[in-house]
């Protein structure tokens, strides 16, 4: 069985989670809107990625006895003036994001909750990788600056990226 303590905690970064999806699809369905079908398509996979995050954590929640509990979802920014302005929103995000994660470990700890720590070992690694992402977009789109092709050869590539299901969802 899970502890109180914990299983609030799991239940605030679910919603963060759901929260974070929320955000990035309102991302792409801007840069939808601006005609940026890459842009667009980066965005809209990192929403999907945020989806399958909030699942992984409602997964373990329910292996070890805990009740998941759906919350209202916050409003998000609708508007960027520019890409750069969406990667380092993004940037900041998942910062933010980081440091969440960083305190449900720390919580963990506390609780003496290794399977909680464990868990979370994986969602540690995922943000690096979350992180590093966005702060490469922001440096390439300060680097491309005002230059149109280099936005268009941006937005091709960011155009081909694919979602692939997590580990921790893989089989399921």
């Amino acid at each position: 069985m899970i502890s109180n303590k914990i299983q609030d905690a799991l239940n605030e970064q679910i919603n963060a989670e759901l929260w974070s999806a929320y955000l990035y699809l309102s991302m792409g369905m801007h840069f939808e809107a601006e005609g940026c079908k890459g842009l667009a398509n980066w965005f809209k996979v990192q929403f999907k990625e945020e989806q399958a995050h909030a699942e992984i954590f409602m997964n373990y929640l329910n292996s070890r006895g805990g009740r998941v509990v759906l919350k209202a979802i916050d409003a998000v920014e609708t508007k960027w003036d520019s890409p750069l302005a969406a990667f380092e929103a993004t940037l900041a995000h998942e910062q933010k994001v980081t440091a969440m994660i960083n305190n449900l470990y720390a919580l963990a700890m506390d609780e003496h909750d290794y399977a909680t720590r464990g868990k979370l070992d994986w969602f540690v690694s995922e943000q690096v990788e979350e992180e590093e992402t966005a702060r490469d977009l922001v440096d390439r789109l300060k680097l491309i600056g005002n230059d149109g092709l280099a936005l268009y050869t941006l937005d091709q590539e960011l155009g081909a990226r694919t979602y692939n299901v997590p580990s921790p969802l893989a089989g399921k």
